[in-house]
């Protein structure tokens, strides 16, 4: 057997609505998949956060496989757990079912950066993350900028942020403020929901990360039955994204020429959502290349766990 069929990694794509992992060998080979709950520190806690990373690990660890490397692509990295990446392996540390990839080098990086890797090999570029939350990241030689990404009471564009102005838009109706739209409807029946108590109990008494997002999903079907309202909703997210990622191009000035952009996330399922953002990004950067990957953001953290096992095996070699 040759050499390189023993080394195997582990790629993990975390988020505020699940997480995913990916067990695969040096060569990219799927071996095998699990997901769990939410992985974001900012709304869990570390705790309860790598509590599901770790089974989401165990979930695809195999017995007699060497774990070389293991990518964790995790929420909120980026912002106020920058500096606290050795906290999250002391907590996953605790988890001693997983321990065998501590016999392998263990990387705690970006969600953003594994995202950004599923769509393309390029290591320049940015990717626009569209989901619960949203950010836009990007990457030049050795320059690094992100915009938005601070919490969901701020990313502008995200599915939480379009499922405020759907509660908005409902309570404006329901209280003779503003006019009807389709969302109302379209929300009670989802949640067999009679009234207004019904309505609150709902959204107040859960995670507000767990049931608002799910909205945009009904704004979206809305705005395909022709509901105006859902559709501004839809288009101003649109705007919102595409200038968080504008401002990335600009830092960079990546304005004049061909670059990859990446976008991730349920809210480019939204085809008022998508074209809103690809018309005006293409006005400011025409060189532009969308790319909507084929693979979910999960391998582009194996491919940097490969990458890790390609550099070790490399020095290796030197030395």
């Amino acid at each position: 057997m040759k050499k390189e069929f023993l080394h195997y990694v582990i790629g993990v794509d975390g988020g505020g609505a699940k997480t995913a992992a990916v067990l695969a060998d040096w060569q990219g080979k799927i071996l095998a998949k699990a997901e769990t709950g939410s992985s974001s520190p900012r709304n869990l806690g570390l705790r309860r956060a790598m509590d599901n990373v770790s089974l989401a690990i165990e979930r695809v660890l195999k017995k007699n496989k060497k774990i070389s490397a293991t990518f964790l692509g995790l929420p909120a990295m980026e912002e106020e757990f920058k500096l606290k990446k050795e906290l999250v392996k002391k907590e996953l540390l605790k988890h001693k079912e997983i321990s065998p990839i501590f016999k392998g080098k263990v990387i705690v990086g970006s969600d953003q950066l594994a995202g950004f890797r599923s769509g393309t090999n390029e290591k320049d570029g940015v990717v626009l993350i569209g989901g619960s939350g949203c950010v836009a990241h990007g990457w030049r030689k050795n320059r690094e900028v992100k915009v938005c990404g601070w919490g969901y009471f701020s990313e502008m564009g995200s599915a939480f942020w379009v499922g405020q102005k759907a509660l908005q838009a409902i309570w404006k109706e329901l209280d003779s403020r503003g006019p009807k739209t389709l969302i109302t409807k379209l929300v009670f029946r989802k949640f067999k929901m009679k009234n207004k108590e019904n309505l609150i109990e709902k959204i107040y008494s859960k995670n507000p990360t767990e049931i608002i997002p799910s909205l945009a999903i009904l704004v979206d079907e809305a705005a395909k039955k022709g509901d105006v309202i859902s559709r501004n909703i839809l288009t101003e997210a649109g705007k919102e994204l595409a200038l968080s990622t504008k401002t990335v191009i600009k830092k960079l000035n990546f304005q004049k020429i061909k670059f990859p952009l990446v976008l991730i996330g349920s809210m480019f399922n939204s085809k008022i959502v998508l074209d809103t953002v690809k018309k005006d990004v293409k006005k400011f950067a025409p060189r532009a290349n969308f790319i909507r990957p084929k693979v979910k953001p999960a391998i582009g953290a194996v491919k940097l766990a490969i990458e890790q096992v390609q550099k070790n095996e490399n020095t290796k070699t030197l030395l």
